[in-house]
């Protein structure tokens, strides 16, 4: 009705002065053109009628303006009218914008990868169709069935998830011959609750699950029993630009696709089929406590406190067995004779992890870039010394990592770790620390890194290539020792070796672990409404050298591996 009297009004502006004008201009005309005799004055009739003709120049020129100045608000009013329902609704519980340079980025990144999420408190969001609300909560089942073959050219025994330290070297059985298995055991499952409390705080819980939990028996005779695991499961509360999670999540450590995001598809772990990624990869998931400030659109800090382990693996020969239990050496193996004493490594503190990411859009192309720190401690009770009694030390880490949009949805990718004491986070391929022969601990250099390229050259098509590459310094002693034959180490008579990487020590000492991969992923069939249909095909090439082989024996392992996989994501 409003709009309707507004062009009722403009009609009565127009049309008014209009015939006014032509209804002054006839009488106007009467009185110049004759005069009281009744013979024209053609001079009185020009003087007359020029002036009136401007005048109605400007008055149709001034309606005009009112004209348009009335059709503007009349659109205003339109565009308000459709608003208003939606504003209504979104009054109640707004949520927090995300800043346009992570939005973006997270877009992006979301297409190319295999899990499908959203970014937590994004404006206009699509919702998933298989969500539900419970009051104000949001409820979003997720996930993938899996469907995997992989071959590989040695028999390496590990299942699904590839061991990169236990390649076997050319002359053992293991390397006569091959291996080559299905498996569903990396289907996923996901559920995801958001509620905005309030205009600026809303609340995130996420838990995801796999089958690649403990080997339990009659795994692959009969019933195929896989377990169900834990992967990350923690609760995100962000309040403006503060956001505190709790709960065991990707560590902060590891590599972010998009500013220091939770999401599990803006945690950079490679496009691989393989459930244990990539050699190279920083990563980890674990119990933390964190802290995220989001400073501006661009520029993100946290902090985290993360569950510490002392990591010594089989690899690393110790002065004395009263050390054996003080640390963690094969809790990757549920099955090993270690796993029982796992939990009885001391741990003094735990593991500090600084964070600082920048996003950007250069020209229109996201690039990320983020600079992280560790600090660990590692303490034993030194049974060695007289008195016996405790040696503490610290050590550290530094990352650099980066991914550039170089052009449209082709991204070069680079990460890198390097660190006194921070073997585990790069997949345990070494240790963290020896006990040298006095009983006090060293901590042992070592350095990651990846380099490669993901394009997603169409909607359908996904590839990607990645080198990664690992590195860990040789740190040992002698122990003086007697018996026969006379025992002696790096050429010195009457000792014995303890610590890692030292003339004579085992095949499993790594020095080198190196792998190269390449990866194609077609989406074979897509729907919004009922997800997406893909085939993941990935070839690596791994290479292993450790710091001793015996004279006449190959300097390295190496082997060649196929993953085939048909995956069906969820919507």
């Amino acid at each position: 009705m409003r709009v309707l009297a507004i062009y009722l009004l403009i009609l009565g502006l127009t049309v008014s002065p209009v015939m006014a004008g032509k209804n002054q201009a006839k009488d106007d005309k009467k009185v110049a053109t004759t005069e009281p005799g009744g013979a024209p004055n053609a001079a009185t009739a020009a003087s007359s009628s020029e002036p009136d003709l401007h005048q109605l120049q400007d008055l149709l020129l001034d309606q005009q303006r009112r004209i348009e100045a009335l059709e503007a608000e009349v659109s205003e009013l339109r565009r308000a009218s459709v608003a208003a329902p939606s504003s209504a609704a979104n009054a109640a519980a707004d949520p927090p914008a995300t800043p346009p340079a992570l939005a973006a980025a997270s877009s992006s990144e979301i297409a190319a990868s295999h899990v499908i999420s959203r970014a937590a408190g994004s404006q206009g969001e699509q919702h998933a169709p298989l969500s539900f609300k419970i009051g104000d909560a949001e409820f979003t089942p997720g996930g993938f069935l899996d469907f995997t073959s992989f071959t590989r050219t040695e028999n390496l025994g590990s299942g699904i998830a590839t061991s990169f330290g236990t390649v076997p070297f050319k002359g053992t059985p293991e390397s006569a011959l091959t291996e080559s298995r299905f498996s569903a055991q990396y289907s996923r499952l996901s559920l995801r609750v958001h509620a905005d409390l309030q205009h600026s705080t809303s609340v995130t819980g996420y838990v995801e699950a796999d089958f690649l939990g403990f080997q339990p028996a009659n795994a692959y005779q009969t019933a195929n029993s896989n377990s169900l695991r834990q992967r990350v499961y923690w609760v995100d509360v962000r309040h403006g630009k503060w956001e505190v999670l709790g709960g065991q999540e990707w560590s902060m450590l590891q590599p972010n696709r998009v500013g220091i995001s939770p999401e599990t598809a803006d945690i950079f772990y490679t496009q691989n089929e393989d459930p244990n990624f990539q050699v190279g990869l920083i990563w980890a998931r674990q119990a933390q406590f964190r802290v995220v400030y989001h400073a501006n659109d661009w520029w993100t800090l946290g902090a985290s406190l993360e569950n510490p382990d002392q990591f010594v693996p089989a690899s690393v020969v110790l002065p004395s067995d009263s050390f054996a239990s003080q640390f963690d050496n094969g809790s990757g193996s549920t099955s090993a004779t270690s796993s029982a004493t796992n939990t009885a490594s001391p741990t003094l503190h735990p593991d500090i992890i600084l964070k600082s990411a920048f996003d950007w859009k250069p020209y229109g192309h996201a690039a990320h870039v983020e600079v992280s720190g560790l600090v660990r401690s590692f303490k034993v009770f030194n049974s060695l010394a007289a008195p016996a009694t405790t040696n503490t030390i610290t050590g550290g880490g530094g990352s650099l990592n980066a991914n550039f949009e170089l052009f449209n949805n082709f991204r070069l990718i680079g990460n890198s770790l390097y660190s006194c004491g921070g073997g585990r986070y790069i997949f345990g391929l070494g240790p963290d620390v020896v006990v040298r022969p006095n009983g006090n601990l060293a901590c042992v250099h070592s350095g990651s890194g990846i380099g490669g390229f993901e394009w997603q050259t169409t909607p359908q098509y996904m590839f990607a290539a990645y080198y990664g590459g690992a590195h860990f310094e040789r740190n040992f002693g002698l122990l003086p020792a007697t018996g026969s034959p006379t025992p002696i180490c790096d050429g010195q008579v009457g000792f014995t070796c303890v610590g890692f990487g030292f003339p004579g020590s085992s095949d499993t000492a790594n020095r080198a672990v190196q792998e190269a991969t390449f990866d194609f992923v077609p989406t074979l069939w897509s729907s919004p409404n009922y997800g997406k249909l893909q085939l993941i095909a990935q070839y690596s090439y791994l290479t292993r050298a450790p710091w001793f082989v015996a004279p006449g024996n190959p300097k390295n392992a190496h082997l060649s591996m196929v993953y085939l996989d048909v995956r069906y994501i969820l919507p």
